[in-house]
């Protein structure tokens, strides 16, 4: 009830700062026990690639890039936290101005490009960080690395993290690092999936235990490349895939006077388009591999609505921009009375 007054108050400032300013008053009230009393984790268990999650409502990559703001976030009562994207090695990102409100169409416009403080500021992070709960750590290729390279960035970040997370995020669907996307066709996906299996064997011998590997895909795909996407999914047996990233496209903000501004959309906008992709893809997966719900997630019956498509879990970012914390108990909620 109290976040509506906080964000006419952020959104006084320009978006990045507001960013930053809202992160750090948060790990200020979590330090001083503030977060503990106003907020619970809502129950609902679910059991997702052999991980015990307390709720279905996770926070989305991108908020916390670089780890700092982990017990902070987790107070909120989300059931899992992912943070990154990271890369193997610290990058500014893309100039700014590189972010963008649409408040009149509860979206974002993002260009951010992977700005963090590199894999080894976060794996530190993690160490301090004293969450037991589901962490997962979304991992990328710096901007620089040629992309038939790639794979080598990623199997660089996946040894660094593997034994701090709870499962890998692999993004290879942000509209903003050059080339990014084409990992998601072809030989080179199949290239990448291929490696990231061989290290993941690998590291499960070196450190005792499995951690699951997520692959997070784009909401602009034609059919073919979701099914072709979910057969080498199944082929390489990768344990779950994240849908959807932002969009290129601009449905539902025509018009406005930021639609021009390069960069992924998400928030409201992307809803039907995440949703759709979601929706093919697991009808291609036909439940062999789980999918975590991502897009559009506004309220509690947009989250539902994932699980209707045929979500396992879900992940907020910028409706929990627009819509504060109240809104994973709303989504929690709307998950309850669906599967009750």
């Amino acid at each position: 009830m109290y976040y509506p007054l906080i964000r006419s108050v952020l959104f006084r400032f320009a978006p990045e700062t507001s960013h930053h300013v809202a992160l750090r008053s948060l790990a200020i009230a979590n330090a001083t026990g503030v977060l503990g009393l106003l907020h619970k984790t809502p129950q609902h268990p679910v059991k997702v690639m052999g991980i015990d999650f307390p709720n279905p409502v996770g926070l989305a990559a991108g908020l916390d890039k670089n780890g700092d703001y982990i017990d902070a976030l987790a107070a909120l009562g989300f059931g899992f936290i992912e943070i990154g994207t990271i890369t193997p090695r610290p990058q500014a990102g893309n100039p700014q101005p590189r972010l963008f409100r649409i408040p009149e169409a509860q979206a974002i416009i993002n260009r951010m490009g992977f700005n963090n403080l590199g894999v080894d500021h976060l794996v530190e992070q993690v160490k301090k960080a004293k969450f037991k709960g589901v962490l997962g750590i979304n991992i990328g290729k710096n901007f620089d690395t040629p992309v038939e390279n790639a794979a080598d960035d990623y199997v660089h970040c996946l040894e660094k993290v593997y034994d701090y997370a709870s499962y890998v995020a692999v993004n290879i669907s942000s509209p903003n690092t050059q080339g990014l996307r084409s990992l998601q066709t072809g030989s080179a996906f199949a290239d990448l999936l291929q490696q990231l299996k061989q290290s993941q064997a690998r590291l499960a011998a070196q450190y005792g235990h499995y951690v699951p590997l997520a692959v997070k895909i784009a909401p602009d795909l034609h059919d073919e490349e979701i099914e072709y996407i979910a057969e080498q999914l199944v082929l390489h047996r990768i344990d779950a895939v994240i849908a959807t990233n932002t969009t290129i496209t601009r449905t539902g903000i025509e018009g406005l006077s930021l639609a021009a501004e390069t960069g992924g959309l998400s928030g409201r906008p992307l809803k039907a388009l995440a949703t759709y992709t979601l929706s093919r893809l697991c009808q291609a997966l036909d439940g062999r591999i789980p999918v975590i719900g991502v897009g559009g997630i506004t309220d509690g019956m947009s989250a539902a609505d994932k699980l209707t498509a045929g979500a396992s879990l879900v992940q907020v970012y910028t409706g929990f921009i627009y819509q504060g914390p109240d809104l994973i108990q709303q989504a929690v909620s709307a998950i309850q009375a669906l599967q009750n």
